[in-house]
């Protein structure tokens, strides 16, 4: 099967339609203009707004840096999608997209869902034990008391996000490397080979294996972030109940109501790629595609390739969807945004209130300015929840 998918390959080319050569290229640009500014100042509110970092701090913020590295691929990505068919496979450009952007594309896919099962225990251990529930959690006799430990959770933190970049880094650098050369090889003599092709963009025999590895490890830190977030709901909805104040069953409502628009707009983003790959490996190992011999036929596998690109597009965009979900769902999160898009505004008008020596409007600029740049206890524990 290896042998006669090597001869089909070499006959034929992929062939795309203007979905791939025009519209990705546009939206890989917009999520680039709107990720990387976006990603930024989620960066500046974690790390300069927040004076005690909790573990779900910590993890937010290797969150942020992995989704501003993964908006940096963007123009490449559209470069690669609107000018792939006309680039030779051994041009600087296409060597950078095949064996340096597409990594990056991968590890932080894979360290976004770790990241986010991290957050989804940290948060099912804090949560649980601060019960207003009739009742306390079952879980808190069920699990060890180390698990529940905050002070060694943070400390924990550190531990796994560097573990988690350390790990999925290695892996796919290593097979990358590998595979590049084993690749190299089989195509000497191949040198007019366009960048935008079937064996970049099918694959290998190995790079199957490595797919559906990938696959499966995604759906077992999925299934892990889904079970931690149905907990926290349950005991969330359990707790909204037994609230007597207002203000609590307000809160309650809030973070319940993230947490199911985060989940929602995950199992949207990320499910539907991980599922396509694991059904497009089987399509191109368990069929035999015959192809025209003509040099210049589409390869049957074109219109899966693009599906598979789009799906891909899908699975990346939470990078530059993230910081939009933190402005609008969190008070804390917007108020400390439009600060840094006020500042010099507020410095201007701070210069003409004392020029103009009004006590009155003096305090009410002081009042403004404290009022957009104090943290916001009351709502600070809710940016917790929104991954």
């Amino acid at each position: 099967m290896a042998n006669s998918s090597h001869a089909e390959h070499n006959i034929s080319k992929l062939c795309q339609t203007t979905a791939t050569s025009v519209a990705l290229p546009i939206i890989y640009t917009i999520m680039s203009l709107t990720g990387l500014p976006g990603n930024a100042i989620s960066l500046w509110v974690f790390m300069h707004k927040i004076s005690i970092k909790t573990s779900t701090h910590i993890y937010l913020i290797n969150l942020g840096i992995s989704n501003l590295l993964l908006c940096l691929t963007m123009p490449f990505q559209a470069a690669y999608y609107s000018l792939g068919t006309t680039w030779n496979q051994h041009n600087t450009m296409c060597q950078m997209a095949i064996n340096g952007l597409t990594p990056v594309i991968h590890i932080n896919i894979c360290i976004g869902v770790m990241i986010l099962s991290w957050v989804a225990l940290s948060r099912f251990a804090s949560l649980i034990q601060h019960s207003h529930a009739d009742r306390p959690s079952r879980w808190l006799k069920v699990l060890p008391g180390a698990f529940f430990c905050r002070k060694r959770q943070a400390k924990l933190a550190y531990a796994l996000c560097l573990i988690t970049w350390a790990i999925v880094a290695i892996a796919v650098t290593s097979f990358v490397v590998l595979y590049s050369i084993r690749a190299g090889r089989v195509k000497d003599g191949d040198g007019d080979e366009v960048c935008y092709c079937v064996t970049v963009e099918v694959g290998e025999e190995e790079s199957h294996v490595f797919a559906l590895v990938a696959v499966s490890l995604f759906f077992v830190f999925f299934l892990l972030v889904l079970s931690a977030y149905m907990a926290v709901i349950r005991h969330i909805w359990r707790s909204k109940k037994s609230a007597i104040i207002s203000d609590s069953q307000r809160v309650y409502a809030r973070v319940f109501r993230n947490i199911v628009v985060i989940k929602v707009v995950l199992v949207v983003g990320l499910l539907p790629y991980h599922i396509y790959k694991a059904i497009f490996v089987n399509i191109v190992n368990e069929q035999s595609w015959t192809t025209s011999p003509k040099t210049d036929a589409c390869h049957p596998l074109s219109m899966y390739v693009e599906v598979k690109s789009f799906l891909l597009c899908l699975a990346t965009m939470r990078c530059s969807t993230d910081p939009i979900m933190y402005f609008l769902l969190d008070k804390t999160f917007r108020n400390h945004a439009l600060s840094l898009m006020r500042l010099s505004a507020n410095a201007n008008d701070s210069q003409s209130s004392k020029s103009n020596g009004g006590q009155l409007s003096q305090a009410t600029t002081n009042q403004t300015r404290i009022h957009l740049m104090l943290p916001f206890p009351h709502h600070f524990e809710l940016l917790e929840y929104l991954v």
